[in-house]
């Protein structure tokens, strides 16, 4: 009975069942890698493709095709177009992540304090002022890790200050708002606070206060490539507002504008909507972020460089600390953002950072916002790379 020859239906229904099982067991396997590695845009081709492979394998087991030419034909074809459809997004999605994203990841271990051939500036002098225990608990944006982590190589006791288990850690600047709020740290380096940040405080009972201790600029950068090489603010504000859409309106290429946002909360998110002021900030574009296997979440686009792209970050994280050379930064209302036109005040959007901490610093705390304020500490400032108080003055 049991020949394949004999055409038992029997032994064929048996067959295809053992096949089920095995191609279902190994599309189960492959479907569990595929979302593990995050490639989640591959699964309905995959499933597509090993159920087209289980049917083909069936309408051949039971002779459907058998002398039809016409059947297999109509059947291929049908089952090609099924797998290049379901291969259109996960091309695109490989060709979008062949695109660099502009903030790349900075080694932040190598701002550490303490530790062999960092990248900290010195002053030529030895402080007057140093630090014992309890010490102040810092926290902070990427942008100003360098200067923060120089200052307490300054004015700290020498050990290990590990970036994200110490006493001096770094963070994005909605975090580090956050472990502020929370008391988990004391106080933080970081851009002023969003309304929302500023709303969080004070459902905690707190009263955020802001010292300044230097300036730094708000910069807008494209694609190396792109022909504009500078905007006006009503340009910028025009092109977040959804108003202006393509670069040949502001003198460039024909070509649609894409006007990527920071997620919210995020430092350089709020500059920009403090730069917009009244006029409405039109919605992020989005991009699906796989979550390993949590899921996939809908986030705003990180700075993809695309050749219509356009993007904002702060003035030294891209000169200092990224140095992407595919970038441009643009110069806006005629003036480029260097570190003179932040001391002169020519150039427009130059803003203020601080040290924040929740209510008015007392102790040890007070003593480093002090040093900071001190001719010391703004030639601390002034030498890590940005813009002190006082050479403004």
């Amino acid at each position: 009975m049991i020949i394949l020859g004999n055409k038992s239906y029997l032994w064929k229904i048996v067959v295809s069942i053992f096949v089920l099982l095995t191609v279902s067991f190994f599309t189960f396997i492959l479907l569990f890698m595929v979302a593990f590695s995050g490639n989640i845009h591959f699964i309905p081709f995959i499933i597509s493709a090993a159920v087209i492979i289980y049917i083909g394998y069936v309408l051949v087991l039971f002779d459907v095709f058998y002398k039809n030419r016409k059947r297999i034909k109509i059947f291929w074809t049908i089952a090609g177009i099924i797998l290049v459809v379901c291969l259109i997004q996960p091309v695109y999605k490989w060709f979008d992540n062949r695109v660099p994203t502009v903030d790349a990841e900075v080694n932040i271990y190598q701002y550490e304090p303490f530790t062999d051939e960092n990248k900290l500036v010195q002053l030529e002098n030895e402080p007057t002022l140093k630090l014992e225990e309890p010490l102040p608990k810092m926290d902070g944006a990427t942008a100003l890790y360098p200067l923060y982590a120089a200052i307490t190589e300054h004015v700290y006791p020498e050990k290990e200050y590990n970036p994200y288990k110490s006493e001096v850690m770094v963070n994005q600047t909605h975090e580090a708002y956050t472990n502020l709020i929370f008391g988990k740290t004391d106080m933080i380096f970081a851009a002023g606070p969003s309304d929302a940040q500023i709303n969080q405080a004070k459902q905690q009972g707190i009263k955020l206060h802001l010292t300044p201790i230097g300036k730094e600029a708000f910069v807008f950068f494209v694609n190396s490539k792109n022909k504009v090489n500078r905007l006006s603010l009503d340009q910028i504000k025009g092109i977040y507002a959804g108003e202006i859409t393509n670069w040949s309106e502001v003198g460039g290429k024909d070509d649609s504008i894409r006007a990527f946002q920071r997620p919210e909360d995020s430092g350089s998110q709020t500059a920009l909507q403090r730069l917009m002021g009244d006029t409405p900030l039109m919605e992020a574009p989005t991009e699906d972020i796989a979550t390993g296997m949590g899921g996939i979440i809908n986030e705003v686009s990180r700075y993809k460089n695309y050749k219509n792209a356009i993007g904002y970050t702060f003035r030294y994280y891209s000169n200092e600390m990224v140095k992407n050379k595919e970038i441009k930064l643009l110069e806006i209302d005629g003036v480029a953002p260097t570190r003179e036109t932040i001391r002169n005040n020519t150039y427009p959007i130059a803003s203020e950072f601080y040290i924040v901490t929740a209510g008015e610093p007392t102790g040890n705390a007070k003593e480093l916002i002090d040093w900071v304020l001190s001719e010391e500490g703004q030639a601390l400032v002034e030498k890590a790379g940005y813009v002190s108080l006082k050479s403004g003055e």
